[in-house]
């Protein structure tokens, strides 16, 4: 069951289950995941699909990185897998960007958000809708901007990867 629930991102339940380490020793209270974290969408993207990420920003946040990639078992045979979306949250300069890398190249990063929708040590809520053309992307209900796929072959993307200075609470 712990293989199951940490490898799936399918339908929203509490990440991880008790029996999964958490981030600190002590301070994580059940139910909350560590980062970095990575995670089988249960039957890869299609059009309809939308992977749910819940989580607090850390008090003094860097950056967070939530990824959808390509061939999960890639990365031990040496070769970098492609990633269908890459978005970034840098705090520094308050900008939410988005790229790709297809065939080990890194498209360029697309930047422009009407708003800044992360704060130090809130809550948040990031939905990733995949549509037959693009990517929508929400955050706390909002959509902050669209993501046009450079991955044509949606059943390639089977993993979702998150890091950064973050706590995760809850996958969908």
């Amino acid at each position: 069951r712990e293989r199951e629930t940490q490898e799936t991102a399918a339908g929203e339940q509490d990440y991880p289950p008790e029996s999964v380490p958490r981030r600190g020793p002590t301070l994580s209270p059940p139910g909350r995941a560590s980062v970095p974290f990575s995670g089988r969408i249960r039957g890869a993207m299609r059009p309809g699909k939308k992977i749910i990420v819940m989580g607090i920003v850390d008090l003094e946040p860097d950056r967070i990185d939530v990824s959808l990639t390509c061939g999960r078992d890639s990365e031990k045979e040496g070769t970098p897998h492609d990633v269908a979306l890459k978005l970034t949250a840098r705090f520094a300069d308050r900008q939410f960007l988005r790229s790709a890398r297809i065939s080990g190249k890194w498209t360029g990063e697309e930047a422009s958000t009407a708003y800044f929708p992360f704060i130090p040590d809130q809550p948040f809520r990031i939905e990733i809708h995949c549509e037959h053309q693009r990517f929508r992307i929400f955050v706390d209900g909002h959509q902050l901007f669209d993501f046009y796929h450079k991955v044509k072959c949606f059943s390639s993307i089977d993993t979702v990867q998150i890091q950064g200075d973050l706590l995760i609470t809850k996958l969908g």
